[in-house]
């Protein structure tokens, strides 16, 4: 498994996450961004205007970005 980090949480930083999850291959350790608050992180990853809603759980668990139970890291200092 390789270990990525992501540098901001815009819409493409999103979409390239997900398909990164989805592989298989990657694991999302952290996710730096400091303009953005980690509830709206976790509804514009969910959902996407033309790629429809992520198929799995996301959720904000203590100060973690949680997808389908693996939490990630929220650098925002």
């Amino acid at each position: 498994m390789i270990k990525v980090g992501v540098n901001e949480c815009g819409r493409i930083e999103c979409l390239v996450t997900r398909d990164a999850f989805k592989s298989g291959k990657v694991v999302i350790v952290a996710i730096s961004d400091p303009f953005i608050d980690l509830n709206y992180m976790v509804y514009m990853f969910q959902y996407d205007s033309t790629h429809g809603k992520f198929n799995g759980t996301v959720k904000a668990e203590n100060r973690k970005f949680v997808i389908n139970g693996k939490p990630a890291s929220i650098l925002q200092d």
